[in-house]
């Protein structure tokens, strides 16, 4: 909850609990990348740790910045930014099929493919990853669109309840194409699962619910159907490339050199380095990846049980947080928003570190504010200053410095002479 803090003659309303977990996670961050400049193949360990100093700077400073504009103005953008976003992604696709039909040759002004997807605007001075954006927007937006129509229905039928399904569809569904088509599949799953999580808190009939999940099931059910006995088939929709990533997950040990190498690695790591590890940037065992999708693999390897129980304390800590802020919010469609972002916070949480240690499998998804990346701890920080506007105001009073004392008027008497 936010405190009230008086400095001097200038007060402020500021939920420090929130601010002092966002810094323990940056300097958690700079930490952990500091400890990984070893196993760093691929460009400056000193430069990746100055960025994401720099953009954890730049996250800082939008969040109060946004803090200083009520949600509703926040609010008011959403529209434009889903259309501005929607045109990004679109162009992302355009120059995906360029670079497919070209052979690699041709492609759009500044949307090459990395690690062969199109996902990012590769500007002269930073990257740009318009999918981490449009998460936030689409959890806004659906949660405005569940909040307005719980309003218009306070007694939905099942008609209500299907109209709102299909409104959902509308936002959610168009972005969802066009990621898994970059490809990018680990954000698209972050969209779904996020999707669903705020439908199942909507108060929607269950059916509904159950109608998805089955879907769901329907859907992995056939694709491990393929997978084992029609794999010349599920290679027509499925590239190898993905489909070595189920290779690596049933079977680690399968493709040491190849497709299971950054699964076996961090197995070896985290098995190997005991209760406190190897020591500081240690670079016993290689870790592809080790500054993004694998860091908790590295810090692992550095400081053993302790230092990943760190890790698993502090997330755990950052959620609480943000459920207490839940639990406090009194207005609906701002209480929607708090769970859509808790919902994509956890489930990077556990996909991340589960996909670490072998329980699923690698999709390309990073640690949340640990990992590093500029686009993805920016988008969160837009989404920490709503939530730091919807945070309730505590009646504690925070009194730093007094004021002065206001010149009191001469009282005394004249007297005659």
């Amino acid at each position: 909850m936010k405190q009230t803090i008086t400095l001097g003659k200038y007060t402020f309303r500021i939920d420090t609990g929130f601010i002092l977990m966002l810094v323990l996670m940056g300097l958690t961050s700079f930490f952990a990348l500091y400890n990984a400049f070893n196993l760093i193949s691929d460009g400056s360990g000193y430069g990746y740790m100055f960025r994401q100093i720099m953009w954890y700077g730049i996250g800082f400073t939008a969040m109060f910045i946004l803090c200083s504009f009520p949600n509703e103005a926040i609010y008011s953008i959403m529209k434009k930014a889903y259309t501005v976003l929607m045109g990004c992604l679109v162009y992302l696709l355009i120059s995906r099929i360029l670079i497919s039909v070209s052979g690699n040759a041709i492609h759009l002004p500044f949307a090459g493919s990395i690690n062969g997807a199109v996902s990012w605007f590769s500007l002269p001075f930073a990257s740009f990853q318009p999918s981490e954006f449009i998460k936030i927007v689409l959890i806004v937006l659906v949660s405005k669109t569940i909040a307005l129509h719980q309003d218009e229905h306070p007694e939905p039928t099942n008609k209500d309840d299907l109209n709102l399904l299909i409104k959902i569809a509308k936002i959610v569904v168009p972005p969802m194409v066009l990621i898994l088509l970059q490809p990018d599949t680990g954000v698209m799953i972050i969209i779904a699962l996020t999707t669903m999580i705020l439908l199942m808190c909507s108060g929607i009939r269950k059916q509904y619910i159950w109608v998805l999940f089955i879907l769901i099931g329907i859907a992995v059910a056939g694709f491990f159907y393929l997978y084992f006995f029609q794999r010349e088939l599920l290679e027509v929709f499925i590239s190898n490339y993905r489909l070595s990533r189920i290779d690596a997950w049933l079977d680690p040990e399968g493709n040491i050199q190849g497709s299971s190498n950054q699964l076996y690695t961090a197995l070896l790591s985290l098995g190997s380095a005991g209760v406190s590890g190897y020591g500081m940037q240690a670079d016993i065992i290689a870790i592809p990846e080790a500054h993004t999708d694998f860091i908790f693999a590295a810090i692992g390897q550095c400081f053993g049980l302790l230092g990943t129980s760190f890790i698993l304390i502090l997330c755990l800590g950052f959620d609480l947080v943000l459920f207490k802020i839940a639990y406090n919010t009194a207005n609906r469609r701002d209480r929607f928003i708090v769970i859509g972002v808790i919902a994509m916070l956890i489930y990077q949480q556990i996909q991340n570190l589960c996909m670490i240690v072998g329980l699923l499998p690698i999709t390309g998804i990073t640690l949340p504010m640990i990992s590093y990346g500029g686009s993805s701890i920016l988008s969160y920080f837009i989404a920490f200053a709503i939530i730091m506007n919807i945070s309730p105001v505590s009646k504690k009073v925070i009194v730093i410095g007094h004021r002065a004392p206001k010149k009191l008027k001469s009282s005394r008497k004249k007297t005659r002479t």
